[in-house]
């Protein structure tokens, strides 16, 4: 029973640290763009890292 005296107050301090981090993350703009990193990896580039590209 004493156990439950520290593990609540904690879980819920981890519920609250989980909460401000998503929100910080929201708000920094991490979610803004979901689909373009997705369709960046699909375009074609056939230059090599060494040529430049015109």
């Amino acid at each position: 029973m004493e156990a439950l005296y520290l593990l609540i107050p904690l879980s819920v301090l981890v519920v609250f640290i989980a909460l401000w981090v998503y929100f910080k993350a929201s708000d920094s703009g991490q979610f803004d763009d979901l689909v373009g990193p997705g369709l960046r990896v699909l375009q074609d580039d056939d230059t090599s890292p060494d040529e430049p590209r015109s």
